[in-house]
């Protein structure tokens, strides 16, 4: 590592560590950033897409979302098209499939057709379908269904990102920036930040980097770091578990389920999956687990400390646990990760999408899914649901970024853009900014 003191220093290699790096490298006159990643490359943890569901989150089909929500989800959606659409492999990291979020039962059908009403004036592709024409798109959909179906959906748009190219896309745009020193520093952790002055020293592998900014991007890891600083100690973490379960393809594109308002978790969903040829994916379960990076056990003592146990957080698990839909649904997801029965179990959430899918047609899919560090603020004793940032205005910050956090990834990267650029007064390329990222 250079022992020279960097502009800023970037901790944490996936998407959205790599996207500031790009911002920063392309469009700011500052002359040395550093990315410190513990692993040998680039999106290895949640940004991997073995670790995600790969979905461009537009806030069109996600019934989680409301308008606003929806509305500026997708504007910062709209900047990874943007800027895929710039590249000559833009066919190697975003994807075109159909879409729809499926209604199942007249309640639920009912609901669809009202947020269509509300939503349509604000994404004009979306279509409102009959079951006839979801049959059109989706076959399997509505083969041997009884109950009444419709759907809000589209064709044309891109709906899936591999996160992984996209990450390494973000470095090889910002090495080519002759006029900076771009430097990448892998299997680096970094066990601890200290103020030095106006500066920070980092230190990883026995050595010490200073900066005079310090962005850390490590999922619930940039929670830890910020606690052992003294800062966000008014949140607590709580990591939910993803799996998948692959079928042999029986989908031609994304569809979602209707959200149940009382869960703060994703519905089921079908996806293609741009690793797996010839699959569907189904899920993501959700199960809380005791750790930062799913799979990686070492991870347990640094979760038990952000959890931070107290009055405060028992309160907000209990608040979950005493809703009947919230406790019969994690006891669930729970039997989901069971071996002899998590197939049958999750075989009845499935054939919300596709009726006659068969048991022998499902597969755990092994090695598949990530953690989302759900924050909790104990002050207000809730979940955030969402990005969450804690930027103390003194050369730091912080980024949590569960979904839709790939997505938006380069949104948050220009957000931190703009307070660096406020803090070490350097000059940000705006009009090369706006040539790039148009207002859709």
């Amino acid at each position: 590592m250079d022992t020279q003191t960097q502009d800023v220093v970037i901790i944490g290699g996936g998407v959205s560590g790599t996207a500031l790096l790009y911002m920063l490298s392309c469009f700011t006159d500052l002359t040395s950033i550093t990315l410190l990643e513990k692993y040998n490359g680039v999106a290895q943890v949640n940004s991997n897409g073995r670790h995600n569901s790969q979905t461009l989150h537009c806030g069109d089909i996600e019934t989680n979302y409301s308008l606003e929500k929806a509305l500026q989800v997708n504007a910062t959606a709209q900047k990874v098209v943007q800027y895929a659409n710039a590249l000559d492999d833009a066919s190697k990291i975003v994807f075109k499939c159909p879409k729809m979020v499926l209604a199942v039962g007249q309640e639920e059908c009912d609901q669809l057709r009202q947020r269509f009403k509300r939503f349509q004036p604000h994404f004009p592709y979306m279509e409102l379908w009959e079951a006839d024409q979801i049959a059109e798109v989706e076959p399997l959909v509505v083969a041997n269904r009884v109950e009444p179906v419709v759907a809000m959906g589209t064709m044309e748009q891109v709906t899936t990102v591999d996160f992984g190219a996209l990450s390494e896309s973000f470095v090889q745009q910002a090495q080519l920036v002759t006029d900076k020193k771009i430097t990448l520093a892998f299997n680096c952790r970094v066990t601890d930040i200290v103020p030095d002055g106006q500066q920070f020293r980092i230190r990883s592998n026995g050595q010490e980097i200073r900066a005079r900014y310090v962005v850390v991007c490590a999922g619930g890891h940039s929670l830890w770091f910020a606690q052992r600083m003294g800062y966000g100690l008014e949140y607590s973490c709580l990591p939910m578990a993803g799996s998948f379960y692959f079928t042999p393809k029986l989908l031609n594109g994304k569809v979602y389920t209707m959200q149940n308002d009382k869960l703060p978790f994703a519905a089921v969903h079908g996806d293609p999956d741009v690793l797996m040829q010839g699959k569907s994916r189904f899920g993501p379960t959700a199960l809380v687990l005791p750790l930062l990076e799913r799979y990686n056990w070492k991870t347990m003592p640094e979760f038990l400390q952000v959890l931070k146990l107290d009055s405060k957080v028992l309160h907000v698990f209990w608040d979950l646990f005493k809703v009947k839909d919230i406790r019969n649904y994690i006891l669930r997801n729970f039997l989901f990760e069971v071996p002899g029965i998590r197939r049958r179990l999750f075989l009845q959430d499935a054939r919300k999408i596709v009726p006659s899918l068969k048991l022998e047609d499902l597969t755990f899919a092994d090695g598949f899914g990530g953690i989302r560090p759900v924050m909790i603020d104990k002050n207000n004793r809730k979940l955030l649901l969402g990005e969450a940032k804690i930027a103390p205005g003194n050369g730091l910050v912080f980024n949590m970024t569960p979904s839709p956090g790939a997505t938006s990834c380069l949104g948050n990267a220009e957000k931190d853009m703009r307070m660096i650029a406020d803090y070490l007064a350097c000059r940000i390329d705006e009009k090369r900014l706006s040539a790039l990222f148009t207002t859709p």
